[in-house]
């Protein structure tokens, strides 16, 4: 018989096996199905905070740990004999997705805003997303007949290069921004310079996503060429956001961005955040589910939206792949 959490876990990586993981990565998809249907590993994985028992987090964890990247019977085994080493890593792990490619969705709104640009970064674990203006990017018009607009930084072409897509009928002002100050805060900030941190964010990466994880390590080595200021701590704390936000340079417009992080903020600390956000001197960038929030003005039609949505200072500018991949303009 099921307890209650094998039972949320179960549901858990079904739901993930049938409408997350296809078309991204099959070996996650037959993971996760396995784990839906495998009761005693549900009730390893049960075993784990349910904070932190993720399925993208249990399997990076997992290879990160020496699993098999093989047919689940194979990972399922390996699971089992490992069990406790699994559970305590998790336990001391959080996904921490830092995606570059998420500055190609960025970058449209970055465009909009009157220079030198401060840039601080919500739930930023290494930075990667704080170098903006540090790398090339390839956005191509696929239905303009595939016309490919190309930026770089002033020195050069990048050795992190930014494919997006740019769809619909409407394009963006895409121009590269002028960052003087990078920033970012992060309850469990990672070191781009360290093998250790390095090596998870790699893992982060999933099997059958071509070219993510060498995009990541790339992008590592700019940020460990030039750190930015991580802070350990909680934004929602708004004492925390307010003391970092301070030392931005006064000659510089500051931006908070939050690519991508207020899903996994509990509502109440979300809504902290946001107002805190909303109350400081600062523009504020965002990556979201259309539905996550009502600060969206005007409001979100979502079943118009495939995607999450692109928002300056609560204006929805584009729905975007979460992770960058495709920009569709609708300001």
């Amino acid at each position: 018989m099921k307890t209650d959490a094998a039972a949320d876990v179960a549901a858990r990586y079904e739901r993930f096996a049938q409408a997350e993981a296809p078309g991204r990565s099959e070996l996650y998809a037959q993971w996760a199905d396995g784990v839906a249907r495998d009761v005693d590993v549900q009730r390893i994985i049960a075993r784990i905070a349910p904070t932190h028992r993720q399925p993208p987090l249990v399997f990076a964890v997992s290879r990160l740990l020496g699993a098999p990247e093989q047919e689940y019977a194979a990972w399922a085994e390996w699971l089992r004999r490992h069990a406790d080493a699994l559970i305590a890593e998790c336990g001391r792990r959080s996904l921490q997705t830092n995606e570059p490619l998420r500055c190609a969705a960025l970058l449209p709104a970055l465009a909009a805003i009157d220079g030198p640009l401060a840039l601080l970064e919500i739930g930023a674990s290494a930075g990667l997303c704080l170098y903006p203006d540090r790398y090339s990017y390839r956005y191509t018009a696929s239905e303009r007949g595939s016309a490919v607009t190309c930026l770089d930084p002033p020195d050069g072409a990048s050795s992190v290069t930014l494919e997006c897509d740019l769809r619909g009928d409407r394009l963006p002002t895409l121009r590269m921004p002028e960052v003087v100050w990078r920033a970012g805060i992060d309850l469990h900030p990672l070191d781009a310079a360290d093998a250790a941190d390095r090596r998870f964010l790699t893992t982060l990466a999933w099997p059958g996503e071509q070219g993510r994880a060498a995009r990541i390590d790339a992008a590592l080595e700019v940020a460990a060429s030039d750190p930015p200021l991580l802070v350990r701590g909680d934004a929602t704390d708004r004492a925390v956001l307010e003391a970092l936000a301070e030392q931005a340079p006064r000659q510089a417009t500051l931006v908070i961005t939050t690519p991508g992080v207020l899903p996994h903020i509990p509502r109440e600390g979300r809504g902290r955040l946001i107002d805190a956000v909303r109350s400081l001197p600062a523009r504020w960038v965002t990556i979201d589910p259309p539905t996550l929030h009502s600060e969206w003005h005007p409001a979100i039609d979502a079943s118009r939206c495939h995607g999450f949505v692109l928002g300056l200072d609560g204006v929805p500018l584009a729905a975007v792949d979460p992770l960058g991949g495709f920009v569709e303009w609708r300001a």
